[in-house]
């Protein structure tokens, strides 16, 4: 069943998160929230989850802070090259 290989990757993945030392970062605290959204009934669980990691701005900004996609949106600030 893939659906169960894929669960058991992301129980993996939160074993290594708990297990390392530092301070979480935006993306973890994106990442828990769009789980909260796999408990919830409905057909539109993904769409959900995608919208949670995803950027909710319209107007583009004039250069991206970094070169690459980072998983998940860290808000206004960070977003604009603020703190």
């Amino acid at each position: 069943m893939d659906a169960r290989c894929k669960l058991i990757e992301i129980a993996a993945f939160l074993d290594r998160v708990e297990r390392a030392p530092g301070e979480a970062d935006f993306r973890w605290h994106a990442f828990r929230e769009a789980m909260r959204h796999l408990e919830g009934a409905g057909t539109d669980r993904a769409e959900r989850v995608l919208l949670a990691l995803s950027d909710p701005t319209t107007e583009p900004i004039a250069k991206a802070p970094g070169k690459g996609a980072v998983g998940a949106w860290p808000g206004d600030d960070a977003a604009r090259g603020g703190a």
